[in-house]
């Protein structure tokens, strides 16, 4: 699976994360087939442009242990997600060292390898495209 497979695989599972449930950067990878890449899930994601049509819910991506990555210093990512989550139900709570969770237990989604379609489907082929190869085949017989 090359660079670009592995992004539109990541962003097949993402679009299938129900409203109010979240999963883990290493299970989306487990779920393409790639369990040892949980940070190129997170590298993916991180550079994923807020204009992609359709929307990929990024913010339902989360850490192993329900915690909100932080984007470094002087950036508002967590907050945007944690803001994300709340206006869909989920409740985000701030541990007493200020980092900001979600429980797993109540909204973790976490399906079998092997029971969600990460393959995007392939584009049909354009209609002029077709009307020229059935052009040139005529042209040939």
């Amino acid at each position: 699976m090359d660079g670009d497979e592995f992004h539109a695989a990541v962003y097949a599972v993402v679009r299938q994360i129900p409203p109010q449930r979240v999963t883990s950067y290493g299970h989306v990878a487990k779920l393409i087939g790639m369990p040892n890449h949980s940070r190129h899930v997170g590298q993916a994601l991180k550079f994923l442009s807020p204009d992609v049509q359709p929307p990929i819910p990024w913010y339902r991506v989360l850490s192993s242990s329900g915690a909100i990555s932080s984007r470094g210093p002087g950036t508002d990512g967590a907050a945007r997600q944690r803001d994300a989550l709340i206006a869909e139900g989920v409740e985000v709570e701030t541990t007493r060292s200020g980092e900001l969770k979600v429980n797993l237990r109540e909204y973790g989604w976490f399906p079998a390898v092997g029971t969600i379609a990460f393959q995007p489907e392939a584009p049909e082929e354009a209609p002029a495209v077709a009307e020229a190869a059935d052009a040139t085949e005529a042209a040939e017989d």
